[in-house]
């Protein structure tokens, strides 16, 4: 999935089921965690998930950490406060932080990133160790608190299969 440069739709609001659940996904819990916490069958939460993925106009296949980065840009949910610093990024770290959060594909980080394919793991476990993240959806609910991912899309995300 890559950002193409057609004007985005304006956002659906989430209805307080939705914003629950994304909520929880930006708290870093996954469908069958909220889903066991919740006591809802599993299918109740993918549901609520394709949901707010319909109402950010996201295609169907989009990674959550996208998904999250477009629930918090959008002002949908409120990233959770964080006493970690704020990390000193290089510009290529920054440029490579922008690609993972708007791109599901490796190939389309790599090339939003203007890096081999190749390096891409190694520049990607090098930006996790920097800013103390696990994941990648705490990478990106991080930069969002700290203020590195705030700017709100202004471009529509499509699907590599839609081109």
């Amino acid at each position: 999935m890559t950002l193409s440069m057609t004007i985005r739709a304006p956002i659906t609001p989430l209805s307080p089921a939705q914003h629950r659940v994304a909520q929880k996904l930006v708290d870093g819990l996954s469908t069958q965690e909220i889903a066991t916490r919740n006591g809802l069958a599993i299918e109740t939460i993918r549901q609520y998930v394709r949901d707010i993925r319909r109402c950010l106009h996201l295609p169907p296949r989009c990674k959550p950490h996208v998904l999250v980065h477009l629930v918090l840009a959008a002002e949908q949910v409120t990233p959770p406060a964080t006493e970690q610093p704020v990390p000193v990024l290089t510009e290529k770290q920054g440029l490579l932080l922008r690609a993972v959060a708007e791109n599901s594909a490796l190939r389309d980080v790599a090339l939003a990133a203007k890096i081999a394919p190749a390096d891409l793991p190694t520049a990607l476990y090098e930006l996790l160790d920097t800013t103390g993240a696990d994941t990648v959806t705490q990478l990106v609910v991080l930069s969002h608190a700290w203020g590195l991912l705030g700017a709100r899309p202004a471009v529509a995300v499509e699907s590599g299969a839609a081109r």
